[in-house]
């Protein structure tokens, strides 16, 4: 089994799943008292996210390069950055590192291409909606068309990522309003929801809608599972 170098802290609500879910993968394939090999670097959110909010990105790069470094001492095989945001810095962390890096985006689109989606509708931070470095590649890899909310819902969207499940607070009002901009990203055509933040799927899961959810944190832990154990 490799060991497998997590990146953590994006928040650490979300990392908690991270953690859970992987061990529970591991459990599932091997059985008995088997789980992970993991080695995790959680970093302080509140320096990341005054970084994003600054537009600092190459130094957090730096700053998740420096994390990814420390589990790679302790020895990772490969890296999973716990957070769909801060992939806008995922190759500079991979060459900082010489570490192979789990890409987010690239197990979401494996994951919708397999369900023979063609277009999907994306919630994420204001970085992975407005920002190319996360739709490009699933339009450019996988052949996707991607569509966002309008700016309105975008900014709630955001806000509640950031005031409330990065908290750990969870808001039914906020739960209607993705309820309802998913449900508008369904009238323009979207096949599927991308949640692309990892927080989004601690305030809505597939029990809550009529069209297939792609739950990035599910599908990147159960990823890393795949490669730890070479799948």
């Amino acid at each position: 089994m490799k060991t497998i170098g997590l990146i953590g802290g994006m928040s650490w609500e979300s990392t908690l799943l991270y953690y859970q879910q992987i061990n529970e993968g591991i459990k599932k394939h091997l059985g008995g008292l088997h789980s992970a090999k993991i080695a995790m670097y959680s970093v302080d959110f509140a320096e990341i996210e005054h970084l994003q909010a600054t537009g600092q990105w190459e130094q957090a790069a730096d700053y998740l390069a420096k994390a990814g470094i420390n589990v790679k001492l302790a020895g990772a095989d490969f890296l999973v950055l716990c957070t769909n945001t801060m992939h806008k810095v995922a190759e500079q962390i991979e060459n900082q590192t010489k570490l192979p890096l789990l890409h987010i985006a690239d197990a979401t689109g494996e994951c919708i291409v397999n369900e023979g989606f063609k277009k999907v509708g994306l919630l994420g931070t204001a970085f992975t909606m407005e920002q190319s470095f996360y739709k490009d590649r699933l339009i450019d890899k996988f052949s996707l068309t991607v569509i966002t909310p309008n700016s309105k819902d975008r900014k709630i969207v955001h806000d509640i990522i950031y005031q409330e499940l990065c908290l750990g607070v969870i808001n039914e009002q906020s739960k209607k309003e993705y309820l309802r901009i998913i449900t508008e990203l369904i009238s323009q055509g979207a096949e599927g929801i991308i949640l692309g933040c990892t927080e989004i799927t601690l305030l809505v899961d597939k029990n809550d809608v009529d069209i297939c959810l792609f739950d990035t944190t599910a599908i990147h832990a159960q990823k890393a599972v795949e490669v730890a154990l070479s799948l």
